[in-house]
């Protein structure tokens, strides 16, 4: 039997769209155990229960590519990371499935040859680099390669994620987004994304603050965040250092020095038409473990 962990992950990170992510100490664990036939999955709703699960699919492919098969598949599920909030969960499934392929049929691969597969079948890196690698990552496409680079991360830096009781589809979410940028506004993220990397690995928040100013993704993607305005005013009168959209959303992120800030706003939070989890996170510094159980 094989388990794999994947830590969730917040992509994006202000003005890095589509190249920044970072791994949260929040876990879907997934064990792997061949069966005589069939499939059996546990622990995930009924309507995910069959061969389209994404954990089973990223299996199926990671197989392929390593030219093995297997006759019957049992797969647990153990999961932290909620669905279609921002947060990875569609990642968590892929690295998973993966890398519990590689694992258990002694498929050998290195990690880096089974992220280039996981981000074959998700489309892009920005989420799978930091559960693969953990911590803060860039990454980029050329040629249908990905590249990726981990940065060092300040240890003074605590999140506080805001999670919603409703979803949003990336899909639908990226479809806002407008065909062409300005020149200002490209100049304007660069520059802030260069900044803003320093500015994390030395914990320094006014810069940081400063940095995490976006103008290609954020004004357009909060239309779908419901009472996004209400709880933004929350976040900042209860001194959030730092205030960014996870993904395309929902969950809205906190960068904060004092853990008690979580509870300060929880009251604030509570009087909000949607129930909204706070929930108190750190970075994850190590990325998908692979265990033999």
């Amino acid at each position: 039997m094989v388990r794999v962990t994947v830590p969730a992950t917040t992509a994006n990170i202000g003005p890095g769209f589509d190249t920044l992510g970072l791994a949260l100490n929040m876990y879907n664990i997934y064990t792997f155990e061949e069966i005589e036939q069939g499939l059996v999955i546990e622990g995930c709703p009924d309507e995910y229960n069959n061969e389209e699960n994404m954990v089973y699919r990223s299996f199926v492919i990671a197989a392929k590519e390593m030219g093995k098969e297997i006759n019957g598949l049992k797969i647990s599920m153990n999961t932290e990371i909620p669905v279609s909030r921002g947060l990875g969960s569609s990642s968590a499934c892929i690295v998973g499935g993966v890398y519990g392929a590689n694992k258990l049929l002694q498929g050998g691969l290195s990690k880096d040859e089974l992220f280039k597969i996981a981000v074959k079948i998700e489309g892009h890196p920005d989420n799978i680099a930091p559960a693969v690698y953990g911590g803060l990552t860039a990454s980029i496409v050329e040629d249908d390669n990905p590249y990726c680079m981990k940065y060092n991360l300040s240890e003074k830096l605590k999140f506080c994620a805001i999670i919603p009781d409703f979803e949003t589809s990336t899909c639908e979410a990226r479809k806002l987004l407008p065909q062409d940028v300005s020149f200002k506004d490209a100049v304007f993220n660069i520059s802030r994304v260069a900044v803003l990397l320093k500015a994390l690995e030395d914990g320094n928040f006014e810069a940081i603050s400063v940095s995490l100013k976006d103008k290609l993704h954020e004004r357009y993607r909060k239309t779908l965040i419901h009472e996004f305005d209400e709880v933004k005013k929350i976040c900042l009168e209860n001194q959030s250092d730092a205030f960014f959209v996870s993904g395309s959303g929902p969950t809205l992120m906190n960068i904060i020095q004092n853990p008690e800030f979580t509870n300060r706003i929880k009251v604030s939070i509570m009087n909000l038409e949607h129930n909204w989890i706070v929930k108190f996170l750190q970075a994850d510094k190590y990325g998908v473990i692979v265990e033999q159980v």
